[in-house]
């Protein structure tokens, strides 16, 4: 009788775990991160250290791929290289911390934004300047080109605090000015 109620038990917790994974992939999905990166992230969040094998085995993803997903999750500091005693395999956790996780993953993002986009418009910023500068150009296109020099220089202050979001975040002062939640925690819907 055991046997049966712990097989059941067994899908139940399965059943439940998947359903964390899959939210976890579909979220990262929204976020640039493929679904099967997603899925591993999920997986080794609620299963602990993995070694490649492991993984293989739990997702049926090809070796090829699992190794370029925990790559790219490593690329975000959301997966670090672990070693277990006595074992020559080596293994990966996920980080378990969501406010650790939220900080490496969106910071390089948002870092990533605004250098490209603060590069370009500079660039493109030079271009305009050339043209409102030229003596053979009609007063027109010299008129549209500072009304969209403008626009571009208004745009940088979103890059900006773009920027200064990112710092706050890295250097936690970000919570204090959204703090953890502080109250008592609700109680545990397991007890």
């Amino acid at each position: 009788m055991t046997t049966s109620s712990d097989q059941e038990a067994r899908e139940s917790m399965d059943n439940a775990k998947e359903l964390v994974v899959d939210s976890i992939a579909e979220t990262m999905d929204l976020y640039g991160v493929t679904r099967s990166a997603g899925t591993l992230y999920g997986t080794m969040y609620l299963e602990g250290d993995m070694t490649l094998d492991e993984m293989r085995e739990k997702l049926g993803m090809s070796k090829p791929s699992m190794s370029t997903g925990v790559k790219k999750l490593q690329e975000f500091n959301v997966v670090k290289k672990t070693f277990r005693k006595g074992k020559r395999k080596q293994t990966y956790i996920a980080e378990k911390d969501f406010f650790q996780f939220f900080s490496n993953f969106f910071t390089q993002k948002w870092e990533r934004e605004a250098k490209v986009n603060l590069h370009s418009i500079a660039d493109a910023q030079d271009i305009l300047t050339h043209v409102i500068n030229e003596n053979n150009v009609s007063e027109e296109l010299k008129d549209e080109a500072r009304e969209t020099y403008h626009v571009m220089e208004n745009s940088k202050k979103y890059y900006h605090w773009l920027h200064q979001l990112v710092e706050k975040i890295e250097t936690g002062e970000i919570f204090d000015l959204i703090p953890l939640d502080t109250e008592e925690e609700e109680e545990d819907d397991t007890e």
